[in-house]
Order: C-alpha cells, then sequence, then structure tokens
C-alpha cells in the first residue's frame, strides 16, 4: 500500500527531526507504512518533492519551524501542483498559531495544531479510511505523557554516529515570558523517569555519547533533575556529553554539588540571562533574580568544569542600546564561554506582540521574523546590533580567538567589552561588507591590524596572543605574518594534540577548554 511519508527540513544534517520520530513511534497500526525521510534546509526544495514523490506515498506530513518555514512553503506549492492528490499534512510551532494568515495551513489538506504525537495517527486513519476531518485546522490535545510511545528507538545508527541526539525528560515552562511561545505550554509534565532513563541506557549501549536535552527547564522540579545528573554521573562509559538548558537563578545546593562532580568538558548548561534591565523584564512578565542569577553564574565558572553558554535578547521593549551594552558587560564579567546575541523575534502566537504598537515594534515579515528597528533602538542601531552578533559569534564565540579578542578590552580593566567590540565590529565590516564567508586567517589579520594601527597595541604581544590561540585549538599553520624564524612552515594544517581521555565534547567546547 502506498506509504505515510514523515519529512522535515532540518537546520542542518547534524540535526536530527526530534518531534517526528515520536510521530513515527506513535503511529500504532499503521507504523509499518510509515517511514521518515529528512531533508535540510540547504537542499533544494523540488528535489526534495522529487525524491518524496518517487515513493508514491499516500500522505506526507510535514514538520514546520520558524527555521525552515520558507523552504517548507514552497515544498508544499510544489507537492500540492505536481500531485494533488497525495494529502499534505502540516504540524510544528510555526503552524499551531495564526493559522488562518498562512499559505501553508491553506495548501495542506490539515493542519494539527499543538502537540501531535498521538494526533497524527488518528487523522492518517481517517484520511485513510475516506473520512477525512470536516476542518482544515485542528487542534491537539496535551497528550498524557505517560501514554507516549518513546522515540528513541528512531535513531539509526548513523545518527548516533554523526548527529545531535535530543531527549527530553519534561515539557512545558511555568514562566510567562511574552518573547517565548513556551510561554503558552502549560502547564509543565515530567516523563516518567525510570522508564525515560532505561531509554537513555539503551542509547548509551550503542554508542550514544552526547545528548542534548530539549527541556525548557530542567532543573525546575530539582529532585527530578539531581535523578537525571547522577544517572549520567555514575557512568562507566567515557565521554560522555550532556547538555541542559537551566533557569539561571534556580541552583540549590544539591545541584550545585552534582555538577561540580562532573568532569570538565562533560556539561553543556544554556542559561537564559535575557535581559538585565528590570524594567523591561517586568513589561515583558520575565521573573528573575539577578543577584541569585549572578551568584550562581560565578559559582558555574569559578568551581565546576561545565561549558556555559548564556544568551541575551536585543530589542525587547523598552530597552534601549546603551542598556543593552551595559547588560552585555555586566555578563561578561560574570565569565560564560560563549553570550549569544539574539535579536528579538516575533513568534507567531508569542504574546510580544501586545506591545508592537505601544513600542512601534517593527518586525520583518519573513521568517525569522526578527526585530527591524523599534522606539528605543533604530533601524541603523538594530543594523549594528546584527553585525555584532555574527562577528562576536565568529570570533568569541567560536573558541578560536579568546585570547586576542579580550585584547580589545582589557587593557587597564576599564573598556566596555560591548563597546570596544562594536568598534571593532564596524571597522571590520567598513572593509568587509559582508558578515559571512570569513576564514580563520581573515580573522587573524584584522585582529592584528586593528589592535596594532588603529588601538595603537604593541605587535609582539597582539601576534604572541594570536599565536597562543592557534596553537591552543590544534591550528598549527600560522598565517604568514605570524611566523617568525622559528615558525615551521607546514603546506597543510597538521594539529597535534597530547593524548585526552576524559570527555569529548563537540569541537566549538573543546576550543574553548584549550
Amino acid at each position: 500500500m502506498p506509504p505515510i511519508l514523515l519529512t522535515a527540513l532540518n537546520a542542518k544534517y547534524i540535526h536530527c527531526a526530534f518531534g517526528l520520530r515520536y510521530l513515527l513511534a506513535n503511529m500504532g497500526d499503521l507504523s509499518d507504512r510509515t517511514l521518515l525521510v529528512e531533508f535540510d534546509i540547504n537542499q533544494r526544495p523540488l528535489d526534495i518533492v522529487e525524491k518524496l514523490l518517487a515513493r508514491e506515498p499516500a500522505i506526507v506530513g510535514l514538520g514546520v519551524y520558524v527555521w525552515n518555514a520558507r523552504p517548507a512553503l514552497e515544498l508544499a506549492r510544489l507537492l500540492k501542483r505536481i500531485a494533488p492528490q497525495t494529502v499534505l499534512i502540516v504540524g510544528g510551532p510555526e503552524v499551531s498559531y495564526e493559522t488562518d494568515e498562512q499559505e501553508i495551513c491553506a495548501l495542506a489538506d490539515l493542519t494539527i495544531a499543538g502537540e501531535a504525537d498521538l494526533k497524527f495517527a488518528e487523522a492518517c486513519r481517517l484520511f485513510l479510511n475516506g473520512t477525512p476531518p470536516a476542518e482544515k485546522v485542528i487542534a491537539a490535545e496535551l497528550p498524557g505523557l505517560a501514554r507516549l510511545s518513546a522515540p528513541y528507538d528512531f535513531y539509526s545508527p548513523e545518527d548516533i554516529a554523526h548527529r545531535v541526539i535530543y531527549v527530553e525528560a519534561s515539557r512545558g515552562c511555568p514562566f510567562r515570558c511574552e518573547f517565548c511561545l513556551s510561554s503558552l505550554d502549560l502547564p509543565v509534565r515530567q516523563f516518567p523517569l525510570e522508564p525515560f532513563l532505561a531509554e537513555i541506557e539503551k542509547l548509551i549501549a550503542r554508542g550514544a555519547r552526547q545528548f542534548k536535552f530539549v527541556d525548557r527547564t530542567f532543573n525546575l522540579d530539582f529532585r527530578a533533575s539531581l535523578t537525571v545528573l547522577n544517572f549520567f554521573l555514575n557512568r562507566p562509559e567515557p565521554g560522555l556529553f550532556v547538555h541542559f538548558e537551566m533557569v539561571p537563578d534556580r541552583l540549590p545546593v544539591e545541584l550545585r554539588q552534582a555538577i561540580a562532580k562532573f568532569p570538565s568538558g562533560a556539561l553543556q548548561l544554556e542559561l537564559g540571562v535575557q535581559t538585565f534591565n528590570e524594567e523591561t523584564a517586568a513589561a515583558i512578565d520575565r521573573r528573575q533574580n539577578y543577584a541569585r542569577l549572578e551568584e550562581n553564574l560565578r559559582f558555574l565558572r569559578e568551581e565546576t568544569g561545565a561549558h556555559i553558554h548564556a544568551d541575551l535578547i536585543a530589542g525587547l521593549p523598552g530597552e534601549d542600546l546603551e542598556s543593552f551594552a551595559d547588560g552585555f558587560d555586566r555578563l561578561v564579567a560574570m565569565r560564560p564561554h560563549e553570550i549569544q546575541v539574539g535579536i528579538l523575534k516575533r513568534l507567531r502566537g508569542a504574546p510580544i506582540s501586545r506591545h508592537t504598537d505601544a513600542r512601534r515594534m517593527v518586525y520583518s515579515a519573513e521568517p525569522p521574523y526578527e526585530l527591524l528597528c523599534n522606539a528605543s533602538i533604530g533601524f541603523p542601531a538594530m543594523q549594528r546590533v546584527r553585525r555584532f552578533a555574527k562577528y562576536w559569534d565568529r570570533v568569541v564565540n567560536s573558541g578560536n580567538y579568546t585570547a586576542t579578542a579580550a585584547l580589545l578590552w582589557t587593557e587597564g580593566g576599564t573598556l566596555s567589552p560591548f563597546r570596544a567590540f562594536m568598534a571593532f565590529t564596524e571597522w571590520a565590516y567598513a572593509i568587509l561588507n559582508r558578515t559571512d564567508g570569513i576564514d580563520l586567517h581573515t580573522w587573524a589579520e584584522l585582529l592584528f591590524r586593528y589592535l596594532t594601527e588603529n588601538e595603537r597595541r604593541e605587535p609582539e604581544p597582539v601576534a604572541a596572543a594570536l599565536r597562543s590561540d592557534f596553537s591552543r585549538t590544534g591550528r598549527a599553520y600560522l598565517p604568514e605574518f605570524l611566523r617568525t624564524k622559528n615558525t615551521p612552515v607546514r603546506q597543510h594544517p597538521v594539529p597535534h594534540r597530547p593524548p585526552y581521555e576524559g570527555p569529548r565534547p563537540p569541537k566549538r567546547q573543546q576550543r574553548h577548554a584549550g
């Protein structure tokens, strides 16, 4: 019989369609007819449709997210034009709200809003029986998590060897931050821990070593999170690396003690700070204890080996550029390994839209709907911040130039990291006129020129910092201008690292650890 195809366009090859694996695991009597076929957003929709239709599907289920909304729409247009008899069912966060305004929902035979783990199979049965739902948009009831079949058996050996393994111990978020769709995701629900950990045990036995928890607030129930942490802490397998998203001002002593026991490089903690402006935080209903947040972050950096990734959002209502810069500097002083500068997005359904008129919030009409300007930050300033975020990610977050980048703001200890790096950003952009496709040697030359010519720094300390960065990250092939008469010239990079038997975090985190 014609198959049911589940498909998604992932952001990158290394990502897996976690939600579709849940659908596949819960197809019941239709499981033998259902196939998961994944692509990424760099593949042409025309080629994707060709591959899908080669299987002559009866139904195509398409996952739609903010990062793949544009190519997903093109795919839907092609599919319904070439094979209108093929049933198209769409679901995912992007099509769970404001469905009347979306062309993809009009094209689809059915849109499932919400968590479709069980509802997708029900809808497929209706279509296959010739009794499709009367409405084109239906809402899925929140499924009881204990009822769901786990998706983890549907990670293939190739997934385990080469891709991010997503897992979740809970769903939902108790907070109501207006920029986030999780503010609508109530209540918080916990998967039964014993069967969940049994599934993780099976993945480890199959060779999985890197896990990314997608729980929005992993440390909300500290007893459950402590159980999970101790599970990984007590594993005998070497090389485990686990990513958690944690509420930054909620770190009781029991969790601190457990985190401190992990070897360096075994944990990555993502901490959503978002803003230090208390008036802005109150305006968007974000509750945060800043003193406790700062204490926790300093503890994590000074007394644990966890890799710390912290988030800030530029463009929140009521926060101007000066306030954002001050918050950025405050966060730099806490020394997280990475600071992700995100531009505010107006996600479909997120309550942040209530500020649009009062704060003159202007967003792009195209996904991912980033802020273009508002009453506090004009369009030219937002463009500068956008470039700042790109360059900061390439130079500092990447771990490639940790020592050299710090020279931009550490002389005398009085410079503002935000303002110093913004000055470098504007200088470099005037030369490059682009934010992508910049290689490592170009960045090295730009940093050297800026520090020695614009900032009048002595050349040799700057060159020494750059050589140190190249050596620390295992890149033995130096740019010509950094070589001395004692530097061996190699035609190709020949990285050399001492033997290492500890955890093997992803390359970016390894560069931060040196």
